[in-house]
């Protein structure tokens, strides 16, 4: 360790390795010595048209890489190439995530005897589930969802989604792509993880992400690693033995994991609209980690080759229907919103399947002879449903919106809690209204006015509240825990001039108040108003305890 790679990065140790690369944790020289992710790319390749082959798919994912722009994704920085000794290597610099995944806390609880309780991994899948809609509008299959691609982030305590390694661009025409290596598909993911269009036929769908998740919550819940939780003989999971869980979640892990990709949801909304109600407990927040571990970035790059003998699977028909009528609900943004949010994003179509390369195996490269990239371009986006119309970009409403998505995105406003936010005063203003869709037709423009214009408006109230970073990032996910904590430290006289939790109270209502005059105390609704009373309270404690 200590190499400096590119005249600039200072390696300081290894994160993981596979069979094409490894992940460094390294110390970029020109930035302050900040740390970041240096993910290696080192095919063994002997001709020169491979490697040259090699290094174009290598770009091509650092290309969509770009354009993942998420809170709950690590930031892609640069890409590179550097000469050591007589090879060539090319390197993806992306941010550094402080906090152990979640194979650390699930093997730490395991140690213990113990493992999830379904409260959090219902709260868990609640914070994942929207950067999943969100990569798949990007039409973006991670394909490598499993509990050590899953950070439980120090800072925030949000889960953050890592090792886009495995990644793959969809074509908007539909719903799989294969990598074409020597006329072969590229068969990626884990054992156990991957469902079987994946693994045997390298078929991708964004309900294979679905089923990798599912995966992922079971082996959290139980405490046992998939093989021990499915019965290949009969192609069955154990329900009711060695999975036990309440009957409306076990509905929908069974629709996650449906053998057919067809019979499986479809969108990752879907899923968040079926599942139990998260508790007020913030997933993160109960996890305590019962083992002190070193917190790591554990980027593993052992995505497996699929073995032979696993069933056959079946043949798969299934398209995905047309994205013409969105449903307001607890995601990121409303669904209706997402064409104006890709636009501000500058999101084009980019087919990658460099990223395929990166965990196929090395014996893959070895016989790659030709490698064809199908040009595929994505549909222009039509603006409130109507094929005739200008792109969002032309249009001064839609630069509303797009400002609206931006400032939300600078303020790091949790996108689930302020979707949900916004709802609540749409919904409370219009009660008529409550469960109907709000869809892209023309006849809802008034109504779609209304709720970015309702969103504008909570933006300029939160920014008037002069809240913290660190405060609006945790809203959300405050608790009564935290009000208790609060309490307790008032009593014990450590909360400077607040001697008790009723002076704090005072104190933080003199700010609320104003800000949401309509709003009854000691009635606000824990999800949504209560939290911003919380997150202002949390500054005031924070000043409270400097002073």
């Amino acid at each position: 360790m200590g190499q400096v790679i590119d005249n600039r990065y200072e390696i300081a140790r290894i994160l993981g390795q596979g069979g094409f690369g490894r992940s460094y944790l390294a110390i970029d020289r020109q930035k302050s010595r900040q740390k970041c992710v240096l993910k290696e790319f080192a095919p063994q390749v002997v001709k020169p048209q491979d490697l040259q082959k090699a290094k174009e798919l290598f770009e091509r994912e650092a290309s969509v890489l770009k354009k993942i722009q998420h809170p709950q994704i690590p930031r892609f920085h640069s890409s590179f190439s550097a000469k050591i000794g007589t090879k060539d290597f090319f390197f993806l610099v992306q941010d550094y995530i402080e906090g152990d995944n979640y194979y650390q806390l699930f093997q730490q609880r395991q140690s213990l005897g113990k493992s999830f309780s379904e409260e959090e991994v219902v709260n868990l899948l609640h914070h994942i589930l929207p950067v999943l809609t969100y990569i798949h509008f990007l039409d973006i299959v991670h394909r490598d969802i499993s509990p050590d691609n899953l950070i439980l982030r120090q800072s925030d305590n949000l889960p953050v989604l890592i090792d886009f390694g495995g990644v793959k661009q969809l074509p908007a025409s539909q719903g799989f792509w294969r990598t074409q290596l020597s006329g072969e598909g590229t068969l990626l993911g884990k054992k156990g993880y991957a469902p079987e269009e994946q693994l045997i036929q390298g078929k991708v769908f964004k309900s294979s992400d679905l089923y990798s998740l599912a995966v992922t919550a079971l082996v959290l819940l139980t405490g046992k690693e998939p093989q021990s939780l499915y019965d290949s003989y009969n192609g069955t999971w154990y329900w009711g033995k060695e999975i036990k869980v309440s009957p409306k979640l076990e509905t929908v892990f069974k629709k996650m994991l449906a053998y057919k990709p067809s019979d499986r949801y479809q969108k990752a909304d879907q899923v968040l609209k079926d599942l139990p109600a998260p508790s007020s407990v913030h997933t993160a927040n109960t996890i305590i980690n019962p083992v002190k571990s070193q917190n790591t970035y554990m980027t593993k790059l052992k995505t497996m080759v699929a073995a032979p003998g696993i069933k056959n699977a079946k043949a798969i028909s299934s398209k995905f229907h047309s994205q013409t009528q969105f449903v307001v609900q607890q995601i990121p943004m409303p669904a209706w919103l997402r064409p104006f949010a890709v636009s501000f994003l500058g999101t084009s179509a980019i087919v990658l399947t460099g990223a395929g390369v990166w965990a196929a195996g090395n014996y893959v490269f070895r016989s790659v002879t030709s490698i064809t990239i199908p040009e595929i371009s994505l549909p222009q986006i039509p603006l409130g449903g109507n094929p005739a119309s200008q792109p969002v970009s032309d249009n001064p409403k839609s630069r509303d919106i797009q400002k609206i998505f931006s400032r939300r995105q600078q303020l790091e406003i949790p996108s689930g809690f302020f979707t949900k936010m916004v709802d609540e005063i749409f919904y409370t203003q219009k009660p008529q209204l409550k469960g109907r869709s709000i869809s892209t037709k023309p006849e809802d423009a008034a109504l779609r006015d209304e709720w970015y214009g309702i969103a504008d408006d909570l933006l300029d109230k939160i920014e008037r509240a002069n809240l913290s970073v660190s405060a609006r990032r945790k809203l959300g996910s405050y608790t009564r825990q935290d009000y208790e904590t609060w309490g307790e430290l008032a009593r014990s006289g450590k909360l400077g001039k607040y001697k008790s939790i009723e002076q704090l109270r005072t104190d933080t209502y003199q700010k609320f108040d104003p800000l949401f005059p309509g709003q009854e105390r000691g009635k606000l609704n824990q999800q949504t108003f209560l939290q911003i009373w919380y997150a202002i309270a949390d500054d005031k404690v924070s000043q409270a305890r400097k002073n």
